[in-house]
């Protein structure tokens, strides 16, 4: 039997990040409505673009249709006006009316009512999904586990391990991911190396390197979603196979540099060439480590990202890195307040200063 009784159900809110507690709320909506709008309201000091979380609601509930909105109206729930204001943006993102508001919170019942609709209160004091945006804002690590598998890829820190060869980088990533309890990517190129058509002595071309790029972003993605802490550890990275392109096909790689443009990590980490070279049967030699290794540092030296080289034993490396990894875990998982819960004096002048910079 169909739990169906509304005809257009709307969901609002700041998904600010998306969690367990709003995946129940907009399936909620989806059993109990013939279609549902999920709009995603959000301020302009809020640090997770809008449009992020937008594409959050879609992957995860695929079967709604998704609006978005920058709204820097203060948020007064006792003022007439603000309500008013209020009101008319989330019915104008509506292209039908709704007859079913679906809210957690109290504010649904005058939201509801303003919009000549039903309220339907799902879960109310969140007995069954005991987790807010306001507690993982406070504490993600805690509630890592209450993130929709899209907000985890999007929110994660990605340390990524570089150097020459021989330099134990695929090493330091697998005891950096065991130190921090989580996984880690390991390096395509290498298993790629293995099986391309002519082995190791055949030229290579620029679209395998295109090909090796797609493969240790998409393991990299697929890692993202299911990792268990908010850090992902990635042996080798965009950056880094721009570099190889250089080496073995010998001109740079100008699409794969604007790639790693926009995929940039929290965190670079190189490892130093001051240990024995050991030859595999897969590398160059111990003639060509130390001169790739002068070029990993150059390029580091001339992008954002931070980075770091370290030296030594494992241990030495691991503890080494460890205090810079932990700060860009906090810069990757730290928010803005949200405009709602400021002072309306607060918000004001931040609403103020928005409408300043946009006249400019």
């Amino acid at each position: 039997m169909s739990d169906t009784r509304f005809r257009h159900g709307v969901v609002v809110g700041k998904f600010y990040p998306l969690h367990a507690g709003h995946a129940h709320l907009i399936r909620s909506a989806a059993r109990q409505c013939e279609r549902v709008t999920v709009e995603v309201i959000a301020a302009s000091v809020e640090s997770i673009p809008l449009a992020e979380r937008a594409a959050w609601i879609r992957e995860e509930h695929p079967t709604v249709r998704v609006v978005d909105h920058l709204d820097d109206t203060p948020v007064d729930f006792a003022s007439d006006s603000a309500w008013q204001a209020h009101t008319a943006t989330i019915a104008g993102l509506l292209d039908s009316p709704a007859d079913a508001v679906f809210t957690s919170d109290a504010y649904g019942e005058e939201l509801a009512r303003r919009l000549g609709a039903t309220w339907v209160q799902v879960d109310p004091g969140r007995i069954h999904n005991p987790i807010s945006g306001t507690a993982i804002r406070a504490d993600i690590a805690a509630h890592w586990h209450e993130l929709a598998p899209a907000a985890r890829a999007s929110l994660a820190a990605r340390i990524v391990v570089l150097g020459a060869e021989s330099t134990g980088s695929t090493t330091l990533a697998a005891a950096l991911a065991e130190e921090l309890g989580t996984t880690w990517v390991p390096e395509y190129g290498r298993e790629y190396s293995e099986i391309r058509d002519g082995g190791l002595d055949a030229p290579w071309r620029s679209d395998e390197f295109d090909l090796v790029v797609d493969r240790q972003m998409a393991m990299e993605d697929a890692a993202l979603r299911r990792v268990p802490t908010p850090v992902l550890v990635c042996d080798t990275d965009v950056l880094a196979t721009a570099l190889w392109h250089e080496r073995y096909v010998g001109r740079p790689a100008r699409g794969i540099r604007r790639r790693a443009d926009g995929h940039r990590p929290a965190l670079y980490v190189l490892t130093g060439d001051e240990i024995p070279f050991v030859q595999d049967g897969m590398r160059d030699g111990e003639h060509i480590r130390h001169a790739m290794q002068r070029r990993f540092r150059e390029v580091l030296a001339e992008q954002s990202v931070p980075w770091l080289e370290v030296r030594g034993s494992v241990a030495e490396r691991v503890a080494a890195v460890l205090p810079a990894v932990r700060e860009a875990i906090v810069r990757a998982t730290s928010f803005a307040a949200p405009l709602e819960g400021r002072p309306l004096a607060e918000q004001e002048a931040l609403r103020g200063r928005t409408a300043g910079d946009a006249s400019r």
